[in-house]
């Protein structure tokens, strides 16, 4: 699985997800622009370590061409700006991998719309919607100069998993369904130019924020299913990263076009595995984690 040459753009790969995308996207050669807020010398209100600097560094490491560019995806001219530097650097672009939130802070759980803060509610529809479109109107007009692009839309649950189940709030039950729904969307649009987008949820994942919510590290994270027994079924970012270099790789990737897909559902078609040698499979087990008393169906699965 080679993406040598191969340009990508991994907008919100600063931390999580978008972290072990642009890693991944690295060790099977591409050329990756990451982009974020948080730099080494200015933060974003996450206040957190991560940097997109350090990201490039790891997809550099990693066998690909890692450049870190700071940018605000809700201010339209920083991403126009963002995607004519790519075409006069590069010429091209092959990837672009939509997975900027920044939505962890502001939600409330188990709140109606009337007890939620509206000002954080409205903020994340910002950061999960807004974003997305803006960065999709000036990079897919460099993507499709190509046959063969890429778009995925990373979110939280499948479309199949979110039409029947409530996210427990509706700020984020909307977000992260729009999500899925604006790779349908696209889809529509980029399949006369050759182009495919696809909506893509990791499981349960151990990000540097869950990790450290659950007071542990990548190297002792099992620990703390002593806490929480589920989480043995999680898995790490470059999980959903794999997935990611082995959609951007299929030359058949079309047949997938508007389909909303799992880390753990591509692991079984394309044969990739975590870092461990596992292949985890969260939203097999999510009506078990969420609702333990639903009975199993015939599968013995909830």
């Amino acid at each position: 699985m080679s993406l040598t040459g191969k340009v990508a753009l991994v907008a919100g790969g600063t931390r999580g997800a978008g972290r072990g995308i642009a890693i991944e996207l690295g060790a099977a050669g591409a050329t990756v622009y990451v982009t974020g807020r948080t730099t080494r010398t200015e933060q974003s209100e996450y206040r957190r370590p991560e940097t997109i600097e350090e990201t490039a560094e790891r997809v550099t490491a990693a066998g690909g061409v890692g450049i870190a560019v700071q940018v605000d995806h809700l201010e339209a001219e920083q991403v126009r700006a963002l995607v004519e530097r790519i075409r006069q650097e590069r010429g091209r672009l092959d990837i672009l991998v939509n997975d900027i939130w920044g939505g962890e802070r502001l939600f409330e759980w188990n709140k109606p719309v009337w007890d939620h803060n509206l000002e954080n509610g409205l903020r994340i529809l910002r950061l999960a919607i807004d974003t997305h479109l803006i960065t999709a109107h000036h990079a897919l007009l460099l993507l499709i100069e190509r046959p063969g692009g890429l778009l995925v839309e990373v979110t939280d649950g499948t479309a199949e998993y979110n039409a029947e189940h409530y996210r427990l709030s509706p700020f984020y039950d909307l977000a992260k369904v729009s999500a899925n729904r604006m790779a349908w969307a696209h889809a529509k649009d980029l399949a006369s130019h050759g182009a495919t987008a696809v909506s893509l949820t990791p499981g349960w994942l151990r990000s540097e924020m869950m990790l450290e919510a659950f007071g542990v590290t990548e190297a002792n994270w099992r620990d703390a299913a002593e806490k929480q027994p589920h989480f043995v079924i999680s898995e790490t970012p470059h999980f959903i990263g794999r997935a990611v270099a082995a959609l951007a790789a299929d030359p058949d990737k079309a047949r997938w076009n508007g389909k909303s897909l799992s880390s753990g559902g591509l692991a079984k078609v394309y044969g990739f595995t975590d870092l461990d040698g596992s292949r985890p499979d969260c939203w097999r087990y999510m009506d078990e984690v969420m609702d333990p008393g639903k009975p199993a169906d015939a599968t013995g699965y909830r």
